[in-house]
């Protein structure tokens, strides 16, 4: 086996054997690894009898790569990987970005309990190096079809009896209160703690960093605006209590104050009543939310300002063709940034009205902050 070489232009597959070019846009990701990691991920991700010029990581069945549409040099070197649990998500998010790439509706996965098993066996068979794991991007792992499934317990479960394959173990949620099953405490215990035998546990303990990272997503403070865009997710109060659990219970918590809306006043005097809507996030409901993170002790707040993105199906809902009027005034003649399936506030806008004013509040309740891109990248 050999290590990336030039072929006509492109970045050759660290495995000869494949007789073809991996896109050059993963080879960052490979950049920082030993020609034997090179090869293993390499052989994990890449299909092995493509007869295509250029190789995409599309081997993998459950645990797959994170972004494969990204390119690799916007994250950390090496790889990272993502499970999505399920498809569609019951939540109903009115922002949700997965409805500008899937209309899927809410199920489980064909033999994902098999794939799963089948993807560990391979990662330990090509002794792949550990890397984080995320669950999920494209749907909520403790949606009401985990009470009847128990697929991400069984995953959580898996991933800690595999636990030298993986950094960080990442899991993102608006329904923390599907953990309070001891089963869930137990396991999530488990994946805390890294196995003395884990080649990046020093590392970790000299750092400081948890190797479970439990995000809750909570946007809101007031359960009516919470309804409107969060239509079918689990309560304020039930998220508080959760991740109040979660802290008893020792375990490392963040809080995903995530996505980030407009707020009242609008400027050029205008309010969000001017356009339908009211004031869903308003800067009194941000500071209960930050005052709760500081109460409860999270290890920090992540968030993200809101895009309007276009549905794969249909057209935007009412309340976000109303949010995307909103941004229209804000933008104040500027065009809006159209990237991804999503309309963007220009970045200077965005970090001038919504931002800044929220960053200054973390920072009088001494709160760390990360913005959803940083917060990903420095997962180690």
């Amino acid at each position: 086996m050999s290590g990336f070489a030039p072929v006509q232009g492109r970045q050759a597959c660290p495995c000869s054997s494949f007789g073809a070019a991996a896109h050059p846009k993963y080879s960052p990701a490979f950049d920082k690894l030993s020609e034997r990691d090179r090869a293993a991920v390499a052989l994990y991700f890449l299909p092995h009898a493509s007869k295509k010029d250029v190789l995409e990581v599309t081997r993998p069945r459950v645990i797959k790569w994170y972004c494969p549409f990204a390119e690799q040099r916007e994250f950390p070197s090496g790889h990272r990987y993502c499970i999505n649990v399920y498809t569609g998500c019951e939540h109903k998010c009115q922002y949700c970005y997965v409805t500008g790439y899937s209309a899927r509706r809410p199920d489980c996965k064909s033999r994902f309990r098999q794939d799963l098993c089948k993807d560990l066996e391979t990662l330990e068979a090509l002794d792949v190096p550990p890397a984080p794991v995320h669950l999920s991007n494209s749907t909520d792992a403790l949606q009401p079809l985990e009470q009847q499934h128990r697929h991400t317990l069984f995953t959580l479960q898996k991933l800690a009896d595999h636990r030298n394959r993986f950094t960080t173990v990442t899991l993102l949620t608006k329904n923390p209160a599907a953990l309070a099953d001891d089963r869930y405490v137990e396991v999530l215990h488990r994946l805390n703690e890294l196995p003395t035998d884990h080649p990046r546990r020093n590392w970790f303990a000299e750092k400081g960093f948890s190797p479970l990272r439990m995000e809750v997503s909570l946007a809101f403070f007031n359960d009516e605006h919470c309804r409107l865009l969060d239509p079918a997710a689990p309560s304020v109060e039930s998220r508080m209590q959760a991740i109040r659990l979660l802290r008893n219970q020792g375990l490392p918590a963040f809080l995903r104050i995530d996505p980030l809306f407009p707020r009242d006043p609008l400027g050029g005097g205008k309010t969000m009543a001017d356009f339908g809507l009211p004031d869903v996030q308003p800067m009194r409901d941000l500071e209960g939310l930050v005052a709760f993170a500081q109460e409860v002790g999270v290890q920090g707040v992540i968030y993200s300002v809101a895009k309007i993105t276009r549905p794969q199906q249909g057209g935007l809902s009412p309340v976000m063709e109303q949010m995307k009027q909103v941004y229209q005034h804000l933008s104040a003649g500027q065009p809006l940034v159209f990237r991804g399936g999503s309309w963007r506030l220009p970045k200077s806008v965005a970090g001038k009205l919504i931002v800044a004013p929220f960053l200054a509040l973390c920072g009088r309740q001494s709160i760390p902050t990360k913005s959803c891109k940083a917060n990903l990248v420095t997962t180690p």
